[in-house]
């Protein structure tokens, strides 16, 4: 129950962060949809919008239903593993992952993607029981500083000098 409870807080801390991201101004936007476009996927504006809105659906799903929100998590996640992966050789392109840095796509992308589906399949697959409060507490901590750390990795590997793609 405490690895669904932590998959379930961290899957929600990425994907909330990734969406308002998105949508935190104009710009943030319109640069996400802009980095779609490079990507190679068209129409790139309804496409950018169902991704925001499939994010967004995500969490309320893990708050609420979090089966179904395990399953769309996974579902959208690989989606972008997918999408990261096929791109990593296109130039120019960039992560718009959570609207607020255009960082270049690289297999550390592909590999942050992968630990969030299998986070998404443990989380599913996970055991239900009884719940004690301070195991609770300490479950959703670890989501929680989790989410914020891979929400931060880019950022983490620029203040860690990481130059080259991994």
């Amino acid at each position: 129950m405490y690895v669904e409870i932590a998959c379930r807080v961290l899957l929600g801390t990425v994907l909330l962060a990734a969406a308002v991201g998105k949508v935190s101004g104009r710009y943030a936007y319109r640069e996400f949809t802009r980095s779609v476009r490079d990507m190679g996927y068209r129409p790139a504006g309804p496409l950018a919008a169902a991704v925001v809105a499939a994010e967004f659906t995500a969490v309320v799903l893990l708050a609420v239903i979090p089966r179904a929100g395990f399953l769309l998590s996974a579902a959208l996640l690989l989606a972008f593993t997918v999408a990261v992966a096929t791109n990593l050789r296109r130039a120019g392109a960039t992560c718009r992952c959570f609207g607020r840095t255009a960082a270049p796509l690289g297999r550390h992308h592909v590999w942050r993607n992968a630990f969030l589906v299998g986070c998404a399949i443990a989380g599913a697959l996970a055991p239900a029981g009884p719940v004690r409060p301070g195991e609770a507490l300490l479950a959703v901590a670890g989501g929680l500083l989790t989410g914020v750390l891979v929400v931060m990795m880019d950022d983490l590997r620029f203040l860690f000098g990481a130059s080259r793609r991994t």
